[in-house]
């Protein structure tokens, strides 16, 4: 019997979970959690018992008996600026979660809690992989604007990372000597230039960017100010406003894509109207991180939830397709994939654990 691992995934309006032996799958899901269930919860960390058992539960379903496991590894969070690479659960990291000493409000910092309560039990590691507070930005990708705020790099790099991987295998070259922007389009929307295996630039989903299903992106700064000092909102409230129940979620009640493209080729306006917002967006976004790498590309990557609909990619091909005509689709997220993979290079041997400090 190989390494068997349990990876867990947690996402906005859901938890993925999957069990592998060594790097092949033996069960994958996606536990659902509806608005009305996460609504009812004051923080993200409060989520936590309610998620455990949840997968608790699937891996009863599953009949898996844990005492074969060897490591449960989760998604990492917003944490202080990482490099890459798989890092074992500490007590310094658990504390730094529960206490807040994090970059956003997330529900990726629940990965690492969630793999520590579920390996703690059983004797083994935890681990979290390629969080997504890795930072390879070059300097000038610091500079805001304004001293007082650096741009940080914040950024669904897991997934990134690894259709990184996957193209530079369709391409026949390593993906260390290609120049690539891959744009992450799930809830929240990361759009990264890649050049030579790093990811010099990125949009932070929570502080810019496109709007998506959920966060606003990018906004009219001095009426944002004015919104902040109108009296009709707390930071809390407004910060919530902004990152889970702006983008598709404010102008059209929900976040679920395809249902809205159909309902937009029906005949309905203002859908269209808004969805072809978020393709120029996108869209604008794709061609700045272009700029970023002098227009010197070996392609442009399609990823993530959204990257399933052919409306969208097709609308977003349209207008990015004078940049280059290598644009690769990839969709869904390879994420517990890639956290089981790095992971299995820890327990085999082939890389150390990082310590994280």
């Amino acid at each position: 019997m190989g390494y068997r691992i349990v990876a867990v995934n947690p996402g906005g309006g859901s938890s993925k979970v999957a069990l592998y032996e060594d790097t092949g799958p033996i069960h994958e899901d996606k536990i659902r959690h509806s608005p009305e269930e996460i609504s009812g919860f004051a923080t993200t960390l409060d989520q936590l018992a309610y998620r455990r058992e949840a997968i608790e539960s699937l891996l009863a379903e599953w009949d898996v008996d844990k005492g074969s496991l060897s490591a449960v590894v989760g998604r990492g969070g917003p944490f202080k600026p990482l490099v890459s690479g798989a890092y074992r659960v500490n007590h310094k990291m658990l504390a730094d979660i529960k206490e807040g000493r994090v970059a956003a409000d997330h529900p990726s910092n629940l990965g690492a809690l969630l793999a520590h309560e579920i390996a703690s039990p059983l004797g083994i590691p935890a681990f979290i992989v390629d969080p997504v507070s890795v930072d390879e930005f070059i300097e000038e990708s610091r500079i805001s604007g304004l001293p007082e705020i650096a741009r940080r790099s914040l950024s669904h790099a897991l997934n990134m990372k690894m259709v990184g991987h996957k193209t530079a295998e369709k391409l026949g070259k390593p993906y260390r000597e290609l120049n690539l922007v891959i744009a992450h389009l799930g809830t929240g929307i990361s759009i990264g230039a890649h050049r030579k295996g790093r990811q010099i630039d990125v949009n932070n989903a929570n502080d810019g960017g496109p709007f998506s299903p959920q966060r606003t992106g990018y906004l009219p700064v001095t009426q944002l100010v004015k919104l902040c000092f109108s009296g009709k909102y707390d930071s809390k409230t407004l910060l919530k406003k902004i990152t889970k129940e702006g983008g598709l979620i404010a102008y059209l009640g929900s976040d679920d894509i395809t249902p809205l493209y159909r309902k937009a080729e029906a005949g309905d306006e203002k859908t269209a109207l808004i969805l072809r917002a978020m393709v120029q967006q996108i869209s604008k976004e794709i061609a700045a991180q272009s700029a970023v790498l002098s227009g010197e590309l070996d392609g442009i990557v399609l990823t993530g939830g959204m990257a399933y609909e052919p409306s969208l990619i097709d609308a977003i091909k349209a207008k990015i397709s004078f940049i280059t005509p290598n644009i690769l689709v990839f969709p869904g997220e390879d994420e517990l994939e890639a956290l089981v993979r790095g992971a299995l290079r820890v327990l085999s041997g082939q890389e150390e654990a990082l310590e994280y400090e």
